[in-house]
Formats: C-alpha cells, sequence, structure tokens
C-alpha cells in the first residue's frame, strides 16, 4: 500500500545557520519547538543517475515520524508528489513499477547516504491550527559508489501544512530575506549531495551544454520526437496512479510521435520508422481502452444530467455505474500489464535509439520552412480530399466511417502544424488552431456514433435485468440530433478551415 501527499516546500541557507524569529510573520500566532529528530535515509537511483537527471528521488528513510520508503515526483518550482510505501529491506513493487519508464532494465542502487539533524519548530494561527513546517537541517552527506566523497552542511526548510495557501510561503520568506536568509542554490538535498561528493572528474564535467537551437529540417523534426518520446516516459508514472486526464495525454504523446513518423517521411527513413510506428499504434490503442471508456461514460453522465426526472425510467445512474465499473475494471489491469510488460518497454528502448540515431533522409538537410513546409500543406490535401467525400456521401453508417477517417487525418494535420510551429511562425500557429476546432466538430460526431453504440448495449442489460429501457432510447434521439448538427455545421466549418489555411 502507497500513500500520497503533496509537498509544497522551499529551502534557504544562511552564513549564520540559524533560525531568526518568525513570530512577526502574518498570521503566525505561535512558534512550536516540536526538538531534533535524526533523520538517516539512503538514496537510491541506476549508475548513470537516470532518476536525478529528471528531479526524481527515490529514498529509504528512518527516524521522524515518517520512516519509510518516499518516491518524489517534481510537479512545479517547489512542489513534489511524494508516495509513501512503508519500510521495508528492497524497494517496494508499487514504487518500482512507478520507476519502470525511467530505470528499465537498469538496477537501483544505493548512491548517497544523508544523515540530518533536523530541529523543529510549528507556525500555527490563532486557534492553534498549523500552517507550516519550519526545520534546520545540519546533514552529513556520504557519496555510497566509487570514488566519492562526503560533504556537510545545514539548510533551513519550511514546507507548507496540507491544504494550506501557497501565499504563506511568501510572508515567511520575506522574514527570512529580511535576516539574511537566502533561497538554497541546490532544488534539494539530494541534489547538492550528488555535487558536493561526486569524484573531481565527474564534478568538472557536469556543466551542461545548452542544446543547439534547431537549423535544418531534420533539426526541427527530432526536437519535436524528443519531445513527445519525454512526455510519454513522463506520463507512465501518472498513467499508473490513475491520474486524471494522464490516459489521454499519454495517448496524444504516442500520437503525435506516430503522426510526424509519417507526415516527415521526407526527413526520416520509413522503412525505419514505420515499424516503430506500428508499435506506437499498438500503445495508443491499450492506452484507448481506457480513455474511450472515461469519454463514453462523461458523455452519457452529462447527458443524464440535462434530462427532466420525468423521463427517467428504472435505475440508469446505477446501470451506467455497474456497466462502466466492469469494463473499466478489466481495461485498467490489462493496461497496468501493458505498462509492466517486455513489449512496452522494448518500444521505450526503441525509441530511445532512433533519437540518438535518426536514420536522416537527404531533405533532413534542408531549409525546414521548406520541407516542413511541403509536409504540412501535403497532409491538408489529404485531409481536403477525405471531407469532400465524406460530404458526397448520403448520411447513414458510409458517411460515418468518412468522417471517422476525416477525423483521423485532421489530427495528423494538426500534429504536423504544431510541428511547423518553430520553424512557419504564425501561418502554422493558425492552422493548428484551425485544425483543432475541425477535429473536435468531427470528434464530437465519432463520440455520438461511439455513444449510441453504447446506449444500445446499455439497453440490452437493462432490458436483459427487467428494467425499463425507456431512458437509452430517449438519450439514443437525442444523440441522433445532435449527429445531424455537426453534419450540418461541417461544411461551413470545413469551407472556413480552407480560407485560413496559408501554410
Amino acid at each position: 500500500m502507497a500513500d500520497t501527499k503533496r509537498e509544497i516546500e522551499r529551502k534557504y541557507e544562511s552564513d549564520d545557520s540559524g533560525l531568526p524569529d518568525l513570530t512577526g510573520v502574518a498570521g503566525v500566532a505561535a512558534v512550536v519547538d516540536k526538538g531534533v529528530a535524526h533523520l538517516d535515509a539512503t538514496y537510491y537511483d541506476t549508475a548513470d543517475e537516470r532518476l536525478n537527471a529528471a528531479s526524481i528521488t527515490l529514498r529509504r528513510r528512518t527516524g521522524g515520524s515518517d520512516a519509510g520508503w518516499h518516491l518524489k515526483f517534481p510537479v512545479a518550482p517547489g512542489v513534489r508528489d511524494e508516495i509513501r510505501a512503508p519500510l521495508a529491506d528492497t524497494v517496494p513493487r508499487v514504487l518500482a513499477g512507478l520507476l519502470r519508464s525511467r530505470v528499465r532494465d537498469a538496477e537501483l542502487e544505493p548512491v548517497v547516504r544523508l544523515r540530518s539533524d533536523r530541529d523543529v519548530r510549528e507556525l500555527t494561527d490563532a486557534e492553534g491550527r498549523l500552517l507550516a513546517e519550519v526545520s534546520v537541517d545540519a546533514v552529513r552527506a556520504e557519496r555510497l559508489t566509487v570514488g566519492g566523497g562526503e560533504a556537510q552542511w545545514t539548510e533551513i526548510e519550511v514546507e507548507l501544512a496540507d491544504g494550506g495557501d501557497p501565499v504563506f510561503l511568501d510572508e515567511v520568506e520575506k522574514r527570512l530575506r529580511k535576516a539574511g536568509v537566502r533561497p538554497s542554490s541546490s532544488a534539494s538535498k539530494l541534489a547538492r549531495a550528488l555535487a558536493e561528493t561526486a569524484p573531481r572528474r565527474k564534478r568538472r564535467a557536469k556543466g551542461a551544454r545548452r542544446a543547439a537551437e534547431p537549423v535544418t529540417a531534420g533539426d526541427h523534426v527530432l526536437a519535436y520526437l524528443r519531445a513527445q518520446r519525454a512526455a510519454i516516459v513522463e506520463l507512465d508514472p501518472a498513467v499508473r496512479r490513475d491520474v486524471y486526464d494522464s490516459v489521454h495525454s499519454m495517448r496524444v504523446a504516442t500520437r503525435r510521435t506516430r503522426s510526424a513518423f509519417r507526415s516527415f517521411g521526407a526527413v526520416l527513413d520509413r522503412s525505419v520508422t514505420d515499424p516503430v510506428g506500428d508499435e506506437l499504434k499498438w500503445l495508443a490503442g491499450e492506452l484507448g481502452v481506457d480513455r474511450d471508456q472515461e469519454v463514453l461514460t462523461e458523455r452519457i453522465t452529462a447527458a443524464l444530467g440535462e434530462l427532466p426526472r420525468a423521463l427517467l425510467a428504472g435505475p440508469v445512474r446505477g446501470r451506467l455505474r455497474i456497466w462502466t465499473n466492469a469494463r473499466r475494471g478489466g481495461s485498467r489491469r490489462r493496461l497496468i500489464a501493458v505498462l509492466d510488460g517486455k513489449r512496452y518497454l522494448e518500444l521505450l528502448g526503441t525509441l530511445d535509439g532512433l533519437i540518438a540515431d535518426p536514420p536522416l533522409l537527404k531533405a533532413a538537410a534542408g531549409a525546414p520552412e521548406k520541407v516542413i513546409g511541403k509536409a504540412v500543406r501535403k497532409d491538408l490535401a489529404k485531409l481536403s480530399v477525405l471531407v469532400e467525400r465524406a460530404l458526397e456521401l448520403p448520411p447513414g453508417h458510409e458517411r460515418d466511417l468518412a468522417l471517422h477517417e476525416a477525423r483521423k487525418k485532421a489530427k495528423r494535420t494538426r500534429y504536423s502544424a504544431e510541428a511547423a510551429v518553430p520553424a512557419l511562425g504564425a501561418d502554422a500557429a493558425g492552422l493548428v488552431k484551425s485544425m483543432k476546432s475541425l477535429q473536435n466538430l468531427l470528434g464530437d460526431h465519432q463520440d455520438s456514433v461511439m455513444t449510441r453504440e453504447a446506449l444500445r448495449e446499455l439497453a440490452a442489460q437493462a432490458q436483459a435485468a427487467g428494467e425499463s429501457s425507456f431512458t437509452y432510447g430517449v438519450l439514443y434521439g437525442r444523440e441522433e440530433r445532435r449527429a445531424t448538427a455537426d453534419e450540418a455545421r461541417l461544411p461551413q466549418a470545413w469551407a472556413e478551415t480552407k480560407a485560413g489555411a496559408r501554410v
């Protein structure tokens, strides 16, 4: 079992290492001395420090009130999500799973040991409620890998109470700054320990080189692909934790990557990228099982909320809940199994290798505005054929299929335009906006098609259970009218899209 806590804190240092009087901070009625805690933490990482590179920390700590395993993911500057698991001799499986997209087949090993004497003060308001915890930490760091050294320092840490207003930390900081205390130059104790205990040669090599600005068409495409690969890896833990919208976001990153392979076939050799694209399609499909269920449930729930009571016959919401849980429970277990599987990890490794050693073609060296602009125009032309064909078909199943194909092509055109924005500027940004609007219209139509299928399934289940299917029929009719309205708006929406396309 693991618990998650949102941690909002700031770190400081001062020349005299003392804590100034904080009773003058706005809202603070008392500063309560909680004594000194002795903490002993061992931090784990891979030999090449992958977790540290991603600002992720994994530690096993004894002492204090929260002994156990702690895994921290960055959320924003000074904000991290801390996931806790009970004390054990080895890394708990639940935490190891959250690190799998980073660690892959590498071993997690002890890299640094930090022993801290923590002098704690609690800042409380007039009613005795905790506002923040302030501590002065005397830290002793020891590098546990070959060639490492030792270091020690003292720092001040201010952690906001659960549910507190971050503005309060600004008030505390004002008081600290007046007393000569300054923000720490390191983001965390671990980052400082790694820097100060590293072997000398490694320390000199730490100066990171800034990535070169994209110059060629290949540079722009690879920059886009790196961003999508990073998104997939970073979203993996959120998907495992069932964070809202994480599945959708990860699915979009896989689609963007695959679309880039196909749209920019003049830049990257498709004989190399197509097999990778097939694997990305597989992953997007696995992610889509959960996402599609979310969309259908949200749409039907919203529609039920709009119906007057007179049209609600039978235990409709209960039936929807049973249907959703049955479908989503199985898909959720399947998705976690996919993320734990060999095929997924091999895909991540393949993406890493492709980006590190890209199969560039001759056009990759060309001017980005020419090469990338041509690719976007090609996608737009293909979309035009699909939309025009769909508009020529009579309403019905064939048109639904044609509109769905147009929707997929609109997404691809949008993604290629997104990749083109750094090279083409405002014209590409305008096309992204137009494609998003068209995609939303076509997406709403497709969601209506899928919702009607779900309503038929729900109605059949209700009838089999001896319940009324009346309400599902009402919702079905509403979805039919909604789809008809979408189709009626499409000619004008498409005309506006074509008129605004200037890439």
